[in-house]
């Protein structure tokens, strides 16, 4: 059986320029091409989760025109029950600007749209399919007060909470101790635990900091690296696997929809996070968020091959 996952977050229209390195401030990149498609760290995340594997409801919310149109069609075609998206009629949908370079790095800018209309009283239609999840997958792209209810409740039925803290932003220490995973990638941490991350040492202190805090679980994703994993008493790297990227936009947006899937299934946090590696891998090697989003099958044939090649 499908794990279910209910993923409570942002959607967005990504514009994607190419460009030979990314603009400084104040300076024109031209001779770049142009790409547009589905995105929102929520909206991605599910897509991520259902081509993992996962039984996958979204809330998030949408404005009444062409983009919000394109996105409903988009989780309709995933298979994502979409019960509980709202239509906002008087916000657009959201859109973010993205410029990649040519090493696949990215600059982004997003403005918010229907995302920032998304408030907790949104959720009250909803709570019982929250209650009833095996996972709850949040972000930060929507208001803080909405993320804080999602997880309140999860934690209430003693649904297991993974929180992905992007973008960055001091969170409450109350609403910390109600989360299963968090999952910062190395800024993020930074951020959050106030510790500079300079080098693998620093690494363990900003998660011994973040567990201090309640946490079960740190999971610190690194890119090229893979990811660090913290659990108290506990730490270790692991490994991610060696592709070339052409785009890593979304890429850990990939590796939390997959990494709540195999959680769901009851995999241990070091299984999860190979399973999750694998599917980021796969996502850096396409152009755009959604789109990159590898099938579970393309996964489990990344993690044997790689299992025969060791």
């Amino acid at each position: 059986m499908k794990p279910k996952i209910v993923v409570v977050g942002s959607s967005n229209t990504d514009m994607i320029v190419r460009l030979s390195h990314l603009p400084t401030p104040g300076e024109t990149v031209i001779n770049g091409s142009f790409a547009m498609a589905a995105g929102g760290k929520g909206a991605n995340q599910a897509v991520a989760a259902a081509r993992a594997g996962g039984d996958v409801t979204l809330l998030t919310k949408v404005g009444n025109d062409l983009f919000g149109s394109q996105a409903l069609e988009g989780f309709r075609n995933e298979g994502i029950n979409m019960e509980f998206v709202g239509i906002d009629s008087s916000s657009p949908s959201g859109v973010a600007l993205i410029f990649v370079d040519e090493r696949g790095e990215n600059s982004i800018g997003v403005a918010s749209g229907a995302n920032g209309e998304f408030h907790p009283s949104d959720l009250s239609q909803a709570l019982d399919c929250i209650s009833s999840a095996d996972i709850l997958l949040v972000q930060l792209e929507i208001p803080l007060p909405t993320v804080e209810a999602a997880i309140r409740c999860a934690a209430d039925a003693g649904v297991r909470v993974i929180l992905n803290p992007a973008p960055a932003r001091k969170l409450d220490a109350e609403t910390l101790r109600l989360v299963s995973v968090i999952t910062p990638n190395q800024a993020e941490a930074g951020i959050l635990s106030e510790v500079p991350l300079r080098d693998d040492k620093s690494l363990e202190t900003a998660a011994n900091r973040l567990l201090s805090m309640g946490l079960a679980a740190v999971v610190i994703t690194l890119g090229a690296r893979g990811a660090f994993l913290a659990e108290p008493g506990s730490f270790e790297f692991v490994q991610a696997f060696e592709v070339k990227a052409l785009d890593t936009t979304a890429a850990g947006d990939v590796f939390n929809g997959a990494l709540a899937v195999s959680l769901g299934e009851g995999c241990n946090l070091r299984e999860a996070v190979r399973f999750a590696n694998a599917a980021a891998g796969l996502s850096v090697q396409k152009l755009g968020a959604q789109p990159s989003a590898p099938r579970r099958t393309e996964i489990l044939d990344l993690l044997k091959a790689r299992t025969r090649e060791a």
